[in-house]
């Protein structure tokens, strides 16, 4: 939720702009001591870690708690962070509501989602002007039928803070709904199951589940459930009209490295049973129409290896990186014998091609492809594996398959959005290869797209190897010559690309002269997998250096200038911009953190919170001395420094399980203690978890907040 005004600021301590040139000059002697220095001093009580011969002293260690509402110190603590940071953005109240309103000024209150067809229903969702969540509907063969109203998330969030929609799966016949709620933010569901036409609840509930999928006949489904450490370690099946007590489980994943999940072919055929770590993957399988029956391994794990399956006709098609094909390969096997020693390769490997999905339909296969840092689709027929690639003129774009429910059809729908062009789904009919622009996102109040330039540069890193830098900027107001702000955000962990999207929110930045970029570091997966490893395990700092090059080069080039240059990460990110300010504080004018990684070293050390020992795998596993020694050099936490740092905002969730709140909370008090200089870090610690906000309008409101504060680092107050 956005922090509102509750203290009126003098005009004598707002920051000092030149109207004659409109240069903002940072000027020390005015960090107000009120602000630098009148926040809360938590209490230090040491705890000391012993590993591989050093003594880890932790100050702070205190603030981490399973219950932190339970504990005084730590909720009194956290209360008077959140006030204290109300007070330092009381300045920024007005320039807030202004961009709050321009961000809903410029989206539609009652926008509906595209129908997707799904035998004889089409379904869809739509939101209601002044309502915080959508509506789920359906309409019975025609778009011109009667609504159907399947599931209202309004009705279902009054009284409470937080909603969060997880599973929403209709029955094969269409007669029931299984849906769940996270009514507090911690990715803890509760599982509904609707009976339809009577819109009534069955009486079970289930808790604590992650995913569900629905067998073919029986009424049956079968649903994966969460432990203590909040890994999905359980498949379950239930049949309608039974106690939960009677469920079977079906399979259990005991490897704390493992998460499990439930998925069903395209063809509809098998439901399949899905676990992996990090770099390893397993699957069994059983014919959907047989749901009593018992699942079947496919193939064993083998350290490294991935696989994942995929069903047409009378074979399995699978995406694999088998036989050191580590950008993946496609091969298929006849479902009769799907075991390793009968895969016959179908579409080969390439070392500068990333094949990062595959979705099956009756007469063709789509293929979505990464290379040289751009994300492709091809459709290709099954058996000359010839067919049309979908090619763009952007430089910076990100294109994805959409929902596509239908087995046996000619046409493929896909979303395309570039960082000018918003949020576009379009059917493409891979037989004639013809183009049909369904849907695009509304953008209201006169937005031209023409007025904005993107363009995608490479920075030079170290050793030598080309870092992307997707950009943006509003061409009537850029200058090339230094004097633009700069929001420059990163990723680079897991092998997750950072793709170029549309923003509607970022229009406020843009129409203010800022340069918006992202850099595309090692860690990622934008050039393909080698581009993750190059930033993973005992090759990390690659991620944190190709950042601080990418920043310089951006300075160079005069794309901004480091009095206007504000950086922003996010969980993983988050850790980047951590590691990057210890490195280089002095490069940057401000840094937002979001939900940030920080404490590396002791959240790696304790195998009971969520998956650490998963992760083990992304970061190397700290009980062995040489990953230890390398995490120790970068943890952010660790590393902080007597030295000058820029002004912070940190933004936080309560019920974070991804990255626990205490992170963020060590790090800013260490931050302060250690720090030389009087900048104002600050850290709003909302009640919800890793994606914020659930509500649309509170989310806008985070938005508002948060850029009203980037806003004013670059010395723009209106």
């Amino acid at each position: 939720m956005a922090l509102k005004h509750i203290f009126k600021l003098s005009l004598s301590i707002l920051l000092i702009i030149s109207c004659a040139d409109k240069n903002f000059v940072k000027e020390e002697e005015m960090k107000l001591d009120q602000y630098s220095q009148n926040y809360p001093v938590p209490e230090k009580d040491i705890s000391v870690t012993s590993i591989h011969g050093y003594d880890l002293a932790d100050e702070y260690a205190w603030m981490k708690s399973k219950e932190p509402l339970d504990d005084p110190r730590i909720s009194e603590h956290i209360s008077k962070e959140n006030e204290y940071t109300r007070t330092v953005l009381g300045a920024n109240s007005a320039l807030e509501s202004k961009i709050y309103k321009e961000i809903i000024s410029r989206i539609d209150e009652s926008d509906v989602s595209l129908p997707v067809q799904k035998d004889d229903y089409f379904y869809y969702s739509r939101d209601v002007k002044g309502e915080q969540y959508p509506v789920y509907c359906r309409k019975y063969k025609s778009l011109d039928a009667e609504e159907e109203i399947l599931l209202d998330l309004n009705q279902l969030a009054k009284g409470k803070p937080y909603l969060e929609l997880g599973v929403y799966k209709v029955s094969p016949d269409h007669k029931y709904l299984a849906y769940s709620i996270d009514d507090e933010g911690g990715e803890r569901y509760r599982l509904f199951i609707k009976y339809l036409s009577l819109d009534t609840h069955f009486a079970e509930t289930f808790d604590n589940v992650e995913d569900l999928e629905w067998a073919e006949k029986d009424n049956t489904f079968f649903y994966t459930t969460v432990n203590e450490s909040n890994r999905s370690d359980k498949v379950i099946r239930h049949v309608l009209g039974t106690k939960v007590t009677s469920d079977r489980i079906m399979y259990q994943e005991n490897d704390e490295a493992f998460y499990v999940w439930i998925e069903k072919t395209k063809s509809r055929k098998y439901l399949l049973i899905g676990t992996s770590s990090k770099n390893t993957s397993e699957y069994h399988y059983l014919k959907s129409d047989d749901p009593m029956g018992f699942f079947d391994l496919m193939e064993p794990r083998e350290k490294g290896i991935e696989y994942y399956p995929d069903h047409r006709g009378d074979s399995f098609y699978i995406l694999t990186n088998a036989d050191k094909a580590f950008n993946f390969k496609v091969m298929k096997v006849l479902e009769s014998y799907p075991y390793k020693i009968k895969w016959e390769t179908y579409i080969p490997h390439r070392t500068e091609t990333y094949i990062d999905d595959i979705e099956l339909f009756k007469d063709h296969i789509v293929v979505s492809e990464l290379s040289a840092g751009k994300r492709m689709l091809r459709t290709l027929e099954y058996q000359s594996l010839q067919g049309k690639e979908i090619k763009f003129n952007d430089e910076c774009y990100n294109i994805f398959l959409e929902s596509n429910p239908m087995f046996d059809t000619d046409k493929v729908r896909y979303v395309y959005e570039s960082m000018t062009t918003p949020y576009s789904i379009v059917e493409y009919n891979m037989r004639t290869g013809e183009k049909k622009f369904l849907k695009q996102q509304k953008v209201l109040g006169g937005f031209d797209l023409t007025k904005y330039h993107s363009e995608l540069i490479y920075a030079s890193a170290g050793d030598g190897e080309k870092i992307p830098v997707s950009l943006v900027y509003r061409s009537d107001k850029f200058s090339h010559d230094g004097s633009n702000p700069m929001l420059l955000d990163s990723y680079g962990a897991y092998g997750d690309p950072s793709d170029p999207s549309f923003s509607v929110s970022r229009i406020s930045l843009l129409d203010r002269g800022f340069v918006v970029g992202t850099a595309h570091v090692r860690g990622g997966l934008e050039k393909g997998k080698k581009w993750h490893e190059g930033g993973m395990l005992l090759n990390k700092k690659n991620s944190f250096t190709d950042f601080i090059s990418c920043a310089e080069y951006l300075i160079e080039k005069k794309y901004c200038s480091g009095e206007k240059l504000i950086i922003n990460g996010g969980s993983a990110g988050g850790m980047l911009i951590g590691a990057v300010l210890n490195e280089r504080s002095e490069l940057f004018r401000g840094a937002v953190l979001d939900v940030p990684f920080l404490d590396v070293i002791n959240t790696m050390l304790d195998p009971e919170l969520s998956a650490t020992v998963s992760e083990y795998d992304e970061w190397g596993n700290p009980n062995e001395k040489g990953y230890f020694e390398y995490m120790l050099s970068y943890c952010p936490y660790q590393n902080i420094r007597s030295q000058n740092y820029p002004d912070i905002l940190v933004l936080a969730g309560l019920n974070d399980t991804r990255v626990s709140y205490w992170e963020p909370l060590k790090w800013v008090s260490r931050l302060r203690d250690r720090k030389t200089d009087k900048n104002t870090v600050i850290i709003n610690m909302n009640t919800a978890g890793h994606g914020g906000s659930s509500g649309r309008y509170d989310y806008y409101k985070e938005v508002a907040m948060k850029f009203a504060w980037i806003l004013k680092e670059a010395g723009i107050n209106d």
